[in-house]
């Protein structure tokens, strides 16, 4: 009765899956256009929010369980808006940082990719760690960097700060123990795992030219997670 006076029956089960999912992106939108438009804040700080806020959205695609080609669907179209926004002003604050970069464009592909691969089999918790490594320890390790980044070093031709660095290893470690601890219990794999997780995720970081460690931060520590759960279970 009372999915009949709200007309939820109606509504298609896949529509009120996506709708939660939706509804974040436009908040985190909507939070970046309002920091954009009546502050002075940074344009680095603007591309945070976005970076951090928008990586979330895959722990409501986990929890409602929305399926593969809704993601890879949206992962295409936010990649053509985000290589658009280059040339056009679709996205004003987000991509322009002053410096030539693809990271946003990188950030939408490898969403795109994580959950074709890991929704197809049937393991998504290893995309959500990669992307949840990639939106929180990529995006705080420039803000502790910027903000609080004293000691500098070279790393293939691109500065970074030990404190950023610092910052990638402990955050990636956090999340990745998080979510194995949830998907695989309290496990001495667990905590191998989310170490060395956490180190290549600090070096892929490092690595960061035209954005790439977008691309390659995620998608790399998913699957080194997925390949190093794999081994050591079966030890």
């Amino acid at each position: 009765m009372f999915n009949t006076f709200l007309g939820l029956e109606t509504i298609s089960p896949l529509s009120l899956q996506i709708a939660p999912a939706a509804v974040w992106v436009g908040l985190i939108i909507c939070i970046a256009w309002v920091v954009y438009r009546f502050t002075d804040s940074e344009t680095e700080i603007i591309r945070k929010i976005v970076h951090i806020g928008m990586g979330n959205v895959i722990l409501i695609a986990w929890w409602l369980d929305i399926p593969a080609y809704v993601g890879i669907t949206a992962s295409v179209l936010a990649s053509i808006i985000t290589l658009l926004s280059y040339k056009f002003p679709i996205l004003p604050g987000i991509n322009s940082v002053g410096r030539h970069s693809l990271g946003t464009f990188f950030y939408a592909v490898s969403i795109g990719v994580l959950v074709g691969i890991f929704w197809h089999l049937h393991q998504p918790e290893y995309a959500v760690l990669g992307i949840m490594i990639m939106a929180w320890g990529d995006g705080l390790a420039a803000l502790i960097g910027k903000g609080f980044g004293k000691h500098k070093y070279i790393f293939f031709g691109s500065q970074k700060s030990w404190e950023g660095s610092l910052t990638v290893t402990l955050i990636s470690y956090l999340i990745c123990v998080t979510i194995l601890l949830v998907t695989q219990g309290n496990i001495w794999q667990t905590w191998i795992v989310s170490l060395i997780v956490a180190l290549v995720a600090t070096i892929l970081e490092a690595f960061s030219f035209w954005g790439i460690d977008n691309l390659t931060v995620p998608v790399g520590s998913a699957t080194c997670a997925y390949l190093l759960s794999t081994i050591l279970f079966n030890c």
